[in-house]
């Protein structure tokens, strides 16, 4: 639960467009609301923010303290939050900074909010600072009308994140594979940032399944009857995808020490699997499901 002042800067921000008084009138606000690692209830957080062209910045300051803020201990279990930025929300996938990105990100913040450098030297910790992409304004808007497009869209996400995981591991292995002269390669940096996205990757297809098999499929097979054969594959592919889905984050969780052709190939297997169960069910379910409208109907 915010604290009760924490709750009046969250009423007032939202009743104003992201405008508030008092100690931060004039400051570049946002709401965070992430995931509690242990509970699993959404927590609501007012942070200061800096600005970096397509993203957002927000450190884990804590005004200093020995240790991270709930916030962040809660990202790391939950990568997708939710943002509200003005009058408008969306939603991301958080991802802190590592290494020497961490650094450059972090002397970006101070430039323009120097009261975070104080926070640093009050600390031994480093503070963290955690990247929170904008929504592309290029990107096609979906007119999400019916169950069809909202199953669409959330299909879509889904790929986009995995898309994401297999561009940020080439990216890895490229650093490495530049490296030069003795010793170890450094880290690239980017392992906390595909940790994050398989996570938020797997985290939201379970729940997305989840929600079919408890609620979605029994409804459609009680008007589709004849189709029990598609939806008992599905239910069993949602065990296997299970399965899929803990090796993914084996595989990736190992990335720093992986053989690149090695991992590129499992990686290449995971995701046709993935996305072949994606496939199934669009061909299979969609038809069904464009003339349910969306949001529901009261």
């Amino acid at each position: 639960m915010p604290s009760a002042f924490q709750q009046s800067v969250i009423d007032e921000f939202r009743a104003n467009a992201g405008k508030v008084g008092g100690p931060f009138a004039g400051s570049d606000l946002l709401l965070l609301t992430t995931t509690g690692a242990r509970t699993g209830q959404p927590h609501t957080t007012p942070l200061g923010h800096v600005r970096d062209g397509d993203r957002l910045l927000v450190v884990g300051s804590n005004l200093g303290a020995p240790h991270h803020p709930d916030w962040y201990h809660n990202l790391l279990a939950h990568p997708t939050v939710q943002v509200e930025l003005g009058d408008e929300g969306f939603q991301t996938v958080a991802v802190p900074a590592e290494g020497p990105r961490r650094d450059e990100l972090f002397a970006r913040v101070v430039a323009e909010a120097p009261g975070y450098a104080e926070y640093q030297a009050a600390t031994d910790r480093a503070l963290p600072v955690v990247v929170l992409e904008l929504p592309d304004p290029q990107a096609p808007a979906l007119d999400v009308t019916s169950l069809a497009d909202k199953l669409t869209e959330v299909h879509t996400w889904l790929r986009g994140q995995l898309a994401q995981v297999h561009a940020e591991t080439e990216a890895h292995f490229a650093a490495r594979a530049a490296h030069r002269g003795a010793g170890a390669p450094p880290p690239p940096g980017l392992g906390l940032q595909i940790r994050q996205r398989c996570l938020a990757f797997c985290q939201a297809l379970e729940f997305h399944h989840t929600r079919e098999d408890g609620h979605m499929f029994p409804a459609m097979e009680g008007y589709h009857p004849h189709l029990r054969h598609v939806f008992d594959r599905l239910r069993d592919e949602h065990r296997t995808i299970a399965a899929v889905q803990s090796a993914l984050a084996e595989l990736v969780a190992g990335v720093a020490i992986a053989e690149p052709d090695r991992f590129r190939g499992e990686l290449s297997r995971m995701t046709e699997q993935l996305t072949a169960h994606l496939d199934y069910e669009e061909a299979e379910i969609l038809p069904l499901l464009a003339g349910v409208p969306w949001p529901p109907r009261p």
